[in-house]
C-alpha cells in the first residue's frame, strides 16, 4: 500500500473518530449512497468533456467514497478497505482466465462473451447458496435477471435486463423484428393518447414505458449503448438549441417570442450549418 493511500485511510478514520467531524460521523451507507452515485456521474462527465485535469480530481472524490463506505463497514465489524481490494483482485483474476489461467489469447469480443459467462456462473453459485433459504420463505430466486441493480438509470437497466433475457434465448432473431416492436409500441402510445385518457394517465405512462424499453432493446440489438446514445442526443439537442438562441439574439430577436414556425426555421438553419 502506498503512503498516500495509507494517509487517505488515516484521514477517513480521523474524520469518523469520536472527536472528528460531526457530519462525517453521522453518515451511514444509505446516507452517502447518493453522493457515491453523484461522484460516479462526475467522473463520467469529466471523461465526456475530455477534461483530464478534472478527471483526476473526480476520481479522487470517487475513491474517497469507497474509503468512506469501507470505514463504516470496518467500524461495524463487517469488512475493511483491504477486504474490498482483495475481493476485486480475486474477481479480476477469476474473470480473466485467458490472462491469469494460462488460456489462449482472446479477441475483445470473445473476452466479452467469456466475461458474461463467468458472471453467469457467479450468479448461479450465489443463487445456489441462497436458494434453500429463499425457497423456504416462498421467495423467487435470482434467475437470469438476478443481480441487475435497481439503482441503475432506467434506460441502462432496461438495456441490461434485455441483454440478460437474450442470453437465455428470449430475444428477437433479427434487429428488424426489434424495430417492428418499437413501431408496435409507438402505435399503442398513439392509441392510448387518442382514447380520450386524461393526460397524464396511467395507461399512457405504461405505454410510454413499453416504448422506451423496446427502444433500449433495439439499441442493444444494434450493439449501441443506449445510455451513451441518449447522452449524445441530449448534448446535440442542447448544442443546437443554444445555437438557435444565439442566432436569434444576433438578429435582434427574442427567441421565446418567435412563432413555432420561425423557431423551426432557426433549427434547420443551425442543423445545416453543422
Amino acid at each position: 500500500m502506498t503512503s498516500r493511500l495509507s494517509e487517505l485511510l488515516a484521514i477517513m478514520e480521523r474524520l469518523r473518530a469520536p472527536d472528528g467531524c460531526p457530519w462525517d460521523r453521522q453518515q451511514t451507507f444509505a446516507s452517502i449512497a447518493p453522493y457515491t452515485i453523484e461522484e460516479a456521474y462526475e467522473v463520467a462527465d469529466a471523461i465526456a468533456r475530455d477534461d483530464v485535469r478534472h478527471l483526476k480530481e473526480e476520481l479522487g472524490d470517487l475513491l474517497f467514497q469507497v474509503v468512506f463506505h469501507s470505514q463504516i463497514a470496518r467500524e461495524a465489524g463487517k469488512f475493511d478497505f483491504d477486504a474490498v481490494v482483495a475481493v476485486i483482485c480475486e474477481k479480476l483474476v477469476r474473470r480473466h482466465p485467458h490472462v491469469f489461467g494460462g488460456g489462449g489469447p482472446l479477441t475483445a469480443a470473445e473476452q466479452g462473451v467469456a466475461w458474461e459467462d463467468v458472471k453467469a456462473q457467479e450468479r448461479r453459485a450465489a443463487t445456489g447458496e441462497a436458494a434453500a433459504g429463499e425457497a423456504a420463505a416462498g421467495e423467487a430466486i435470482g434467475g437470469a435477471l438476478g443481480g441487475v441493480p435497481l439503482a441503475l438509470p432506467a434506460l441502462m437497466r432496461a438495456y441490461k435486463l434485455s441483454k440478460r433475457a437474450a442470453r437465455v434465448g428470449f430475444d428477437f432473431e433479427h434487429a428488424g423484428q426489434t424495430a417492428d416492436k418499437v413501431a408496435e409500441e409507438l402505435a399503442e402510445v398513439r392509441e392510448a393518447a387518442a382514447a380520450g385518457n386524461t393526460v397524464p394517465s396511467k395507461e399512457i405512462a405504461e405505454e410510454i414505458g413499453d416504448l422506451l424499453f423496446a427502444a433500449a432493446n433495439l439499441a442493444r440489438k444494434l450493439d449501441v449503448d443506449a445510455e451513451a446514445a441518449l447522452r449524445a442526443a441530449n448534448a446535440k439537442f442542447e448544442r443546437r438549441f443554444r445555437a438557435m438562441e444565439a442566432l436569434a439574439q444576433s438578429r435582434g430577436e427574442h427567441f421565446a417570442s418567435l412563432s413555432l414556425a420561425a423557431q423551426e426555421r432557426l433549427w434547420l438553419e443551425v442543423k445545416r450549418a453543422e
